[in-house]
């Protein structure tokens, strides 16, 4: 048996039509993207927003005044972000001399004392290949799709959290599973991050689980393909990284709960470094 009041509450009080799991910082209420507006911690529903304007100066800068029409619209700024980054980066890596790729691939052994450069696991995220343009094409694609899916639906910066955890994990992966002088690089960690969490979310909904789980099938199976040059193991270690953000998302989504869910972000970040060392280290060891 389910608690109607609690699923009432994984809806927007203004659209009761439309799932969400951001609550207003100031009242607590359930709000959708269109009806969310920044604010320094969390989002405000329009109801507050109004009550917080009729108090504030009237000049306000002409910028500040779109971006504020613009979140107020529910645009997925972050996810049109994270595409506008990576589509930048991919244009610096075929100018001659920069070294931009060199500068940010990632590898196990970047992971050990012997070359310590860890944050190669999260720039490495934002790399494609430049002799396979359908790589990047692909997963900016998909992290469209995904973006206007469950960006409205977490907020920006739990959004923004699941993508870099879930790009972290992806490497992570790589250590774990693949040889460890493999050099990998592309956005497909975050990507299935994205996708892991969709499905962690869309299991409580109880929404139709069919045509994803054959997307999920389809995509890890791509990996396997012998020549394809495609890293199952960030696939993997994204999806499951996906996975546990979204599993603590929901779990902490009540607003009495939020430092909770910071410190638990935090700590899988932490973990994740940590078996990144360990096992790269010993693997590295070993050899």
């Amino acid at each position: 048996m389910t608690d109607a009041g609690a699923e009432r509450a994984n809806f927007c009080y203004r659209h009761p039509d439309r799932q969400s799991f951001v609550l207003c910082q100031r009242c607590g209420r359930t709000v959708c993207g269109e009806c969310q507006t920044p604010a320094p911690v969390g989002v405000i529903c329009p109801e507050c927003m109004r009550e917080q304007r009729a108090s504030a100066p009237r000049t306000k800068p002409a910028m500040v005044s779109r971006f504020r029409s613009a979140a107020d619209r529910g645009a997925p700024v972050v996810t049109y972000a994270l595409i506008g980054i990576t589509a930048l980066v991919y244009l610096l890596q075929w100018i001659p001399g920069l070294g931009v790729t060199n500068a940010l691939f990632f590898s196990p052994v970047f992971m050990t004392e012997v070359f310590p450069e860890p944050w190669r696991a999260l720039t490495s995220v934002f790399l494609h290949s430049t002799s396979l343009f359908f790589h990047i094409l692909l997963n900016m694609y998909t992290l469209w799709i995904f973006g206007r899916l469950l960006e409205p639906m977490l907020g920006r910066g739990r959004f923004l959290a699941l993508y870099l955890i879930s790009g972290l994990a992806g490497s992570i992966g790589v250590v774990v599973f693949a040889d460890p002088g493999s050099q990998v690089l592309g956005a497909s960690g975050a990507i299935f991050g994205l996708m892991g969490a969709f499905v962690v979310i869309q299991r409580r909904l109880g929404g139709n689980m069919t045509q994803l789980y054959i997307l999920l099938a389809v995509n890890l199976a791509i990996g396997f393909i012998p020549g394809a040059n495609i890293s199952w193991q960030a696939h993997l270690g994204g999806l499951i990284g996906g996975a546990l953000v979204g599993l603590i998302l929901l779990e902490t989504r009540a607003r009495t709960r939020l430092g909770i869910q910071i410190g638990l972000l935090i700590g899988l970040t932490v973990v994740l470094f940590a078996i990144g060392w360990l096992v790269a280290s010993w693997k590295i060891g070993a050899f």
